[in-house]
């Protein structure tokens, strides 16, 4: 099942922590998350599973960014998560979808026990021009049934930044 916006709200500073949390990005069922002024973009193509790939940093000005269509860019949410005893998801907000951004790729399903900012795939199908702390995706919680070990990921957990592919790691195992 998924947890209600109201039940979010029981849940904060407990099993769920959001910081900074700001009750006017409660939904029925979701909270808004919003987008941090830092990206990355890959630099040297093609791309290698194998090894470390290079990149750039972005700063989004005062004024906004222009995407380009075709083009990865990785973000961050201003918000700090944690999840206990649920499992976090994240969808891209439904008004960001219909001007054609994608939110994220791949890699809206989190695990139950991750802590960190979430990492947005971003990417879009035409020019447009984002802004520093718009509401761009939310999250929500289902519930977890059975015994569960909490994520633990060396790649990904408690991270303070946005997070590149570290899949070269598994080759490394």
């Amino acid at each position: 099942m998924i947890l209600s916006g109201l039940e979010i709200c029981s849940k904060i500073g407990k099993e769920i922590i959001i910081d900074p949390f700001d009750r006017a990005k409660v939904n029925p069922n979701s909270y808004n998350l919003s987008l941090h002024n830092e990206l990355i973009t890959y630099t040297d193509f093609p791309l290698d599973m194998k090894r470390e790939n290079p990149f750039t940093e972005i700063t989004i000005p005062e004024d906004g960014l222009v995407l380009v269509p075709n083009r990865l860019y990785l973000g961050r949410t201003v918000e700090y998560t944690e999840t206990h005893g649920y499992v976090p998801m994240l969808e891209g907000r439904s008004s960001i979808g219909r001007l054609g951004i994608f939110v994220h790729v791949t890699a809206g399903f989190g695990d139950v026990g991750f802590k960190g900012y979430w990492t947005l795939e971003i990417f879009c199908v035409q020019p447009v021009r984002i802004y520093t702390g718009v509401e761009v995706c939310q999250i929500y919680y289902h519930t977890i049934e059975g015994p569960y070990e909490p994520y633990s990921s060396r790649k990904y957990q408690n991270n303070r930044g946005i997070q590149p592919s570290f899949l070269f790691k598994d080759f490394k195992k």
